[in-house]
């Protein structure tokens, strides 16, 4: 083999062994752009974090929890450069001028959405083997009697539901059981309400299942109901 040829090889296998995989899910008005990954080591890839990013991921304390955020911010990266996520007064990440964002993850997958026309609310979640001994404390007596309470992925898509309202409600603070309702509309599709000390929010929202991970967002805008 050429020495032109070896490092052309060299080149194509350095360039995809690497632990990432990525994707993007079109959903109306939303993309979902996903980044799945194999165990790694986080300093390997300081260079896809700005300098008060690679502080913050010395703050968290497992490797797990390292390898979600590299990934988040790796897809931040492939997406709109070194743009920065910023966060607002209740926890929210936007990022100026790219419309309306939210990220999720889970077990060895992270997933920025973008919306350029309304606010969304995005959870990914695996499903959870201790679930049920756990409904009660985010399941209202009315839902208990709506949804499938000793199925254990039915009751992961409650909680992961739960967790997108939280994030369209504009507070913190939410009490799950009592604030955040559910409905079922059909197999894909929940009817959510966030209960708000002055006002009550509604919102449509998408739920359903990629590569063994349970997905949760709003395919339409939160309304309000005086």
């Amino acid at each position: 083999m050429s020495s032109l040829n070896y490092l052309i090889s060299f080149f194509y296998i350095t360039l995809f062994m690497t632990p990432f995989t990525f994707e993007t899910l079109h959903l109306k008005s939303t993309d979902i752009y996903i980044c799945c990954f194999e165990s790694f080591s986080p300093r390997e890839y300081i260079k896809y974090l700005s300098t008060e990013e690679a502080l913050k991921l010395e703050d968290f304390k497992s490797n797990s929890r390292k390898m979600e955020f590299i990934a988040s911010r790796i897809l931040r990266h492939r997406i709109v450069g070194f743009d920065k996520i910023e966060y607002n007064e209740v926890g929210a990440p936007y990022i100026k001028g790219r419309g309306f964002i939210s990220i999720s993850h889970t077990h060895s997958m992270a997933a920025l959405a973008i919306n350029n026309k309304f606010q969304i609310g995005l959870d990914l979640e695996k499903q959870r083997e201790n679930i049920l001994s756990l409904k009660h404390k985010f399941m209202s007596e009315e839902e208990e009697l709506l949804f499938d309470t000793e199925d254990k992925k039915v009751v992961t898509k409650i909680w992961s539901a739960k967790e997108a309202l939280y994030k369209l409600a504009g507070r913190k603070g939410i009490h799950f059981k009592s604030e955040l309702g559910l409905q079922p509309i059909d197999a894909k599709s929940w009817q959510g309400k966030i209960t708000n000390p002055n006002h009550v929010l509604s919102v449509k929202l998408d739920i359903f299942e990629h590569q063994g991970t349970i997905v949760s967002i709003n395919t339409a805008p939160v309304e309000q109901n005086n």
